[in-house]
């Protein structure tokens, strides 16, 4: 859908199959979302990210800078392990990769932004969007990392540009990771996973809810010991 068919535009991102995956839930979620209106007339516009370093924050550039400005970008990823949806609290400038990412770079302890802040907070109400996934049944939490691989560097890229953008000015952003799908539990006994129908339906409560949520975020325990 070309950028100026949007009345208000919420950006979705999802990556590429990584690490052996055949499939990639955050691309499946945001791809059955993009053209569905969300709240009062504001469009989703999904956009499928390579997971690489690097060429996944100039993809998200060449769209970001479309007009109009978004009034909300949500980046998605996969968390393999977790159980919940996850909004992520903070993004921090370092690239220290386990594995190869899709273009078999392994950056090791590089900062995603040269001279930028050590980290950025979301700009997403994430408590607010945790207590609406859980009163609807769907399982959610605050986390308060999104580990140092493709999907931190595209969360600090992101935050970085909404920062130092005044053409960005007053767009929020932040990340969010999903699990595994079944599919992909299947192949790996004992990894939890949630339905397709679930995750595209918790994604798009938690788009309504940071659109409706814009003055403080709920103030209550989000935290971990560890």
């Amino acid at each position: 859908m070309p950028a100026a068919d949007f009345r208000r535009r919420i950006l979705l991102t999802g990556f590429d199959p990584f690490d052996q995956d055949a499939v990639n839930p955050s691309w499946e979620v945001a791809r059955a979302l993009d053209g569905e209106a969300i709240g009062d007339g504001a469009v989703v516009q999904a956009l499928r990210l390579p997971c690489v370093f690097g060429e996944a924050a100039a993809r998200l550039d060449e769209v970001l800078g479309q007009a109009p400005a978004p009034a909300l970008v949500v980046a998605l990823g996969l968390a393999g392990g977790r159980s919940e949806i996850s909004p992520e609290r903070v993004a921090i400038n370092v690239d220290d990769a386990r594995i190869p990412d899709n273009a078999g770079r392994q950056p090791v302890d590089a900062a995603v932004v040269e001279g930028g802040p050590a980290a950025y907070f979301t700009t997403l109400p994430i408590k607010a969007i945790v207590r609406a996934l859980r009163d609807r049944g769907v399982p959610a939490a605050v986390s308060n990392t999104a580990g140092t691989f493709v999907c931190n560097h595209l969360f600090y890229a992101l935050m970085h540009r909404l920062a130092t953008r005044p053409a960005l000015t007053g767009t929020r952003g932040g990340f969010v990771h999903l699990p595994a799908l079944p599919a992909q539990s299947a192949q790996r006994p004992g990894l939890p996973s949630m339905a397709l129908a679930t995750q595209v339906e918790g994604v798009r409560l938690l788009l309504r809810t940071a659109l409706d949520v814009q003055g403080s975020d709920l103030r209550e325990s989000g935290g971990a010991l560890h």
